[in-house]
């Protein structure tokens, strides 16, 4: 038996793929020339599946800042926190995001997935209970796995289904920590917060909520859906990502929790894991600064989505979910999403394919991220993309869906 023999039926849908065309595994971008545009495969695109939901990635201020923090810091700290120290620029990012989130505290990991690995698996343990929503991210479910906790899964944004599991909980002992993201990365929904508030209260459980793609987005300021829900001070942990809005590489926890701290000498992800380039970390403290100082670029952020939201109804999609930030439309099969994402790239649009099992409820998803950075006439431009597509599928009724969603 050979070591991959495992993993034959992968690699029969890749196989699949490649034969229609398609392979998202083999998207090379060749040059970058902004935010919105580059050479990907040796076409120019439009590039609308980056989630660089405020255009920071060629911010003159971040840029600068990088530029600097590489000279005077060097190209990489070479080791853990744990090991070799903690360096200033570290330190004072975690400072900068504590007061921006109004939070006790805040702990810098090296990567968004390590951040739900280090925060969940040094929070709860053996004895503990999580509930988790349904369609959370592979670095949650990854997290909860290395926790070893009993893990109970409910539906997809049901506030009543979850009082319900804690309730069935109620005679157990441990911790009850209840795990729900902001704005889900393959729908493009958000998460009635207040309502898993008030069900968090009710049972005495914790509440954890995942941040990533919702910062810098949502609130007023910025901070996020618990801030834009009014619920900021009832979400006891914060976890979020530098790889959305903030333009980099690199992930956090916060709390208000005054023991919060000991995650930095229990998280293996924290201990075990070299820091980030001091390059990264200023990067990522000019483009918080940006988040907080310039509130155009939310601004921006939702009318392109707005009007590409629209403009996508219009030609008879259907998306998933209401105008933000994820725009995520449906199609009937693996064959169908993958031929039209590849007829999207021959036509100089980039956007995700999602397929199943990183999509939940086995669907297959053409995912458009939304950027500040998109000029009216590149939204207007991915909009005559999908009317070409959609012509097109109609064309190849073989592999095109029974309707364009």
């Amino acid at each position: 038996m050979d070591i991959f023999d495992k993993h034959a039926h992968l690699a029969a849908r890749h196989d699949k793929l490649v034969n229609l065309g398609a392979d998202p595994f083999a998207v090379l971008v060749e040059v970058l020339n902004s935010p919105t545009e580059a050479r990907v495969n040796g076409r120019k695109a439009i590039l609308a599946g980056t989630n660089n939901y405020l255009g920071l990635t060629f911010d003159s201020a971040c840029v600068a800042a990088a530029e600097a923090a590489l000279r005077s810091h060097g190209t990489g700290t070479t080791g853990s926190r744990i090991a070799n120290g903690t360096y200033e620029i570290h330190h004072a990012l975690e400072q900068d995001l504590a007061r921006f989130l109004r939070k006790r505290s805040c702990i810098v990991f090296t990567t968004g997935y390590q951040a739900n690995l280090a925060m969940i698996s040094g929070l709860v343990g053996p004895q503990d209970t999580i509930f988790i929503d349904s369609d959370c991210h592979a670095s949650i479910y990854d997290g909860c796995r290395l926790a070893c906790a009993t893990l109970i899964r409910f539906r997809h944004n049901d506030p009543e289904d979850l009082d319900r599991r804690l309730a069935r909980r109620s005679d157990t002992g441990g911790c009850k920590l209840v795990i729900v993201e902001g704005l889900y990365s393959m729908r493009g929904d958000v998460a009635p917060l207040r309502d898993f508030v008030e069900v968090k209260v009710r049972h005495r459980a914790w509440l954890l909520a995942d941040e990533a793609h919702s910062l810098g987005v949502f609130g007023r300021h910025g901070r996020g859906l618990a801030e834009e829900q009014g619920v900021e001070t009832e979400v006891d942990f914060v976890v979020g990502t530098f790889s959305k809005s903030l333009g980099a590489v690199g992930g956090f926890g916060a709390s208000d929790h005054p023991k919060f701290d000991l995650l930095r000498y229990c998280a293996r992800p924290y201990m075990f894991t070299a820091s980030s380039s001091p390059a990264n970390i200023a990067s990522v403290r000019a483009a918080l600064y940006r988040i907080e100082s310039d509130p155009t670029l939310r601004k921006r952020l939702w009318t392109n989505a707005e009007r590409l939201h629209a403009g996508l109804r219009a030609l008879g999609f259907d998306p998933c979910a209401s105008p933000g930030p994820i725009i995520a439309l449906p199609l009937r099969s693996e064959a169908s999403a993958a031929r039209a994402w590849d007829l999207l790239r021959a036509v100089g649009i980039y956007v995700n394919l999602g397929l199943p099992p990183a999509t939940p409820d086995g669907l297959c998803l053409l995912r458009c991220s939304v950027s500040a950075a998109h000029s009216t006439e590149q939204v207007d431009e991915i909009c005559r993309g999908f009317r070409a597509v959609a012509s097109l599928l109609e064309a190849t009724p073989q592999i095109g869906p029974d309707k364009i969603a």
